[in-house]
């Protein structure tokens, strides 16, 4: 049975899901970053997906990243499935600015969390589920 990591569950909310994966944003206000989550139980890599699933989750990344860069306006789309911490399979999106406080390097492991004010996380939830709804099947 798919279960959500509990790292994932306290450094994120959960905003809704495509039809494979769950769609958090992160609590860290530095960056609009959102993460997607397969639900599928036991998955620490991409080829453990099926070969549908594989397609499937490479799509509503495509997705999720062409609605953020386009709300955003960034100047780079991060893209990365890195397990060395939490080993749940998932991908973060991460939109990157020639002005943050970490550009061009890494985001990982540099700096300190700011963490949004709840009016705050809930207007960034608000405006990525406005965009992605009625897309690719995504749900609240």
């Amino acid at each position: 049975m798919f279960e959500l990591d509990k790292r994932l569950q306290a450094d994120t909310i959960i905003i809704g899901e495509f039809p494979l994966s769950l769609v958090l944003l992160s609590k860290d206000s530095r960056y609009p970053w959102c993460i997607l989550v397969p639900k599928v139980a036991n998955i620490t890599e991409a080829y453990q997906l099926s070969n549908k699933q594989q397609a499937a989750l490479s799509q509503e990344s495509n997705l999720l990243g062409k609605v953020l860069m386009e709300l955003y306006q960034g100047d780079s789309l991060n893209v990365a499935a890195l397990g060395n911490v939490v080993s749940q399979l998932h991908v973060h999106h991460v939109v990157r600015f020639t002005n943050d406080e970490t550009w061009p390097g890494p985001i990982w492991g540099v700096g300190d969390s700011s963490s949004y004010t709840a009016s705050e996380l809930t207007q960034r939830a608000t405006e990525i589920v406005n965009r992605l709804n009625g897309l690719l099947e995504f749900k609240v």
